[in-house]
């Protein structure tokens, strides 16, 4: 099933419920050598396919009849004052790749609720940048937004993480 952006990263952040009956087994994270590892490596790629996912979805600009002025010849070849290169998109993501997100992510309602920090702390290390790899939450960020050491919230992140892997089927 194919969400959008604004939902999922509702997701990410902890909302929702999910039950027992409504998990799928997953034998790629359950049956590993490392299956914390395996679940890290699932939820980061969870993470890196919402965050390529387009920002916007449909939108009622073609439905206006406004058109832009252009004030300069360097706008109308689409050049700036100051060379700037063009930002780089990651390619869409496919179609089975957001059914994996929507599987890794759901995941995430498996914390009970009254340990909503440890949704949030998966959540948020989840979120890897879908170009270099690299977190948009490093540990030591985490752990200032927290008030806590960073080792703390290493911590409670496989906390998290032991928590998911009991309840997976």
């Amino acid at each position: 099933m194919k969400i959008m952006r604004a939902q999922s990263v509702g997701a990410v952040l902890g909302s929702g419920v999910a039950t027992r009956g409504t998990l799928r087994p997953c034998p790629a994270v359950t049956t590993a050598a490392d299956p914390l590892a395996a679940l890290t490596e699932r939820l980061e790629d969870a993470g890196s396919t919402l965050l390529a996912l387009p920002n916007t979805g449909y939108s009622p600009h073609l439905r206006i009849m406004r058109y832009e002025v252009v004030h300069s010849a360097l706008d109308a070849y689409g050049w700036a004052y100051g060379w700037q290169p063009s930002s780089i998109r990651p390619p869409h993501p496919s179609g089975a790749a957001i059914d994996r997100m929507d599987e890794a992510l759901g995941w995430l309602s498996i914390i009970p609720e009254d340990r909503f920090v440890l949704r949030r702390i998966l959540g948020a290390r989840a979120l890897t940048h879908p170009l270099t790899g690299r977190h948009l939450y490093p540990w030591r960020r985490l752990g200032s937004v927290l008030g806590a050491d960073h080792k703390s919230v290493q911590r409670w992140h496989k906390d998290g993480l032991g928590l998911i892997l009991t309840a997976l089927p």
